[in-house]
């Protein structure tokens, strides 16, 4: 099998372990973000999915009421300071799913790239 190719189910040897839970110490920055910025960003578009339409609550019922990510057009690691940002221009909500291929590439996918690719306009 080659590496970083994903084995078919008859290859994969279910007698091999893997160890994890191996502890390490890393130093980050961590940018802070601004829950009031957040709040205002779904209080004006709601929690469906910017890419994709998703709805966790139309899905999940109650417990999926207002969940949703909220995606900085303007990465904050690339900014590196604190700066002002507007809510309704600056945060669209997505859902896991969809935020994490919008971070699958640097520079990360834009929200009319995502859509593209789903057929979506």
């Amino acid at each position: 099998v080659v590496i970083g190719e994903t084995p078919l189910a008859e290859e994969v040897d279910a007698t091999i372990t893997y160890a994890e839970g191996t502890t390490r110490q890393v130093t980050i920055n961590v940018y802070e973000r601004n829950a009031a910025a957040r709040t205002m960003c779904i209080n004006h578009y709601g929690s469906d999915c910017f890419v994709c339409g998703f709805n966790f609550e139309r899905v999940y019922g109650e417990t999926g009421a207002g969940f949703i990510h909220v995606h900085h057009l303007k990465p904050l690691s690339e900014i590196g300071e604190e700066y002002s940002l507007n809510p309704i221009q600056d945060l669209p909500p997505v859902c896991p799913n969809c935020h994490a291929r919008i971070h699958r590439r640097r520079p990360a996918y834009s929200i009319d790239e995502l859509r593209a690719a789903l057929g979506q306009k």
